[in-house]
């Protein structure tokens, strides 16, 4: 089974590449599952409705979110009524949605577990024990098991993918929006990597115009951060899992740019 995972969809540009060149592998027969974070795909704050559906309608078989789940007022309901799109598990128990999903697809089913970093980030409960609880408990969650941890500390994310080496299928990082180059095998057969990076504009500071930010960063005044719009990149990872034993076999980076001038 191929499977591809990306990093941060951020604002319309990265919307955009993620459908055409997903769409495009898709039709290839390169990828057989897809799953994407989608967590800046609405101005880079929060999904909505209308985007959740464009992006499952480009290839997305689950959406993960991150620490900006809660940007947009109509989450808490779709959250509730759309399983495929799925929050931190390690929030706090009571908020809407589920941070788990399990989804037949036609090579087997895949489960995919969404968790977010307690370093540098907003109070959560544990992720490791999160991901103890939910390994143990979750019934007929099949074979390949993902991961999906959005979490600012490398340490932190390097940290869970030894913790769940040879328990899931792989662990891969998001929400630093740079991609990292240490995919890898780890011994237990867990593909791993620790950032997918992002799919959204190059030239920019992670997704936003750069005169908006560097006013933020020279004036300490409060800025609207513009999505920047050129030289769009999908980043990623595609990783091949044995579906009969949930063991990875193989892990490449991914980084498609939708124009030349870079």
């Amino acid at each position: 089974m191929n499977i591809l995972m990306v990093g941060d969809i951020v604002g319309g540009p990265g919307r955009r590449i993620f459908a055409r060149l997903v769409g495009q592998m898709r039709q290839r027969g390169a990828v057989d599952f897809v799953v994407a974070n989608a967590e800046n795909s609405a101005g880079g704050k929060g999904i909505t409705r209308s985007i959740a559906e464009e992006l499952f309608a480009a290839g997305a078989d689950v959406l993960t979110m991150g620490d900006h789940t809660w940007d947009q007022k109509e989450i808490t309901g779709l959250l509730e009524q759309e399983r495929r799109l799925i929050r931190p598990a390690n929030f706090a128990p009571g908020c809407p949605g589920r941070g788990i999903v399990t989804v037949d697809s036609p090579k087997g089913r895949v489960t995919v577990i969404n968790l977010v970093g307690r370093v540098f980030m907003p109070v959560t409960d544990c992720p490791f024990r999160t991901a103890d609880a939910l390994l143990g408990k979750e019934p007929n969650m099949g074979k390949v098991i993902l991961v999906d941890l959005h979490a600012e500390a490398t340490s932190e994310k390097m940290a869970m993918g030894r913790y769940l080496d040879g328990r899931v299928s792989a662990v891969v990082g998001t929400h630093t929006h740079v991609q990292t180059s240490d995919e890898s095998l780890l011994p237990r057969k867990t593909a791993y990597l620790t950032d997918l990076g992002m799919t959204g504009p190059k030239d920019s500071v992670l997704g936003r115009d750069f005169a908006s930010v560097l006013s933020k960063f020279m004036t300490g005044m409060p800025a609207k951060f513009e999505i920047a719009e050129h030289n769009t990149s999908l980043e990623g990872a595609l990783i091949e899992v044995d579906e009969a034993t949930g063991r990875a076999v193989g892990i490449r980076r991914v980084r498609e740019y939708l124009d030349t001038s870079r």
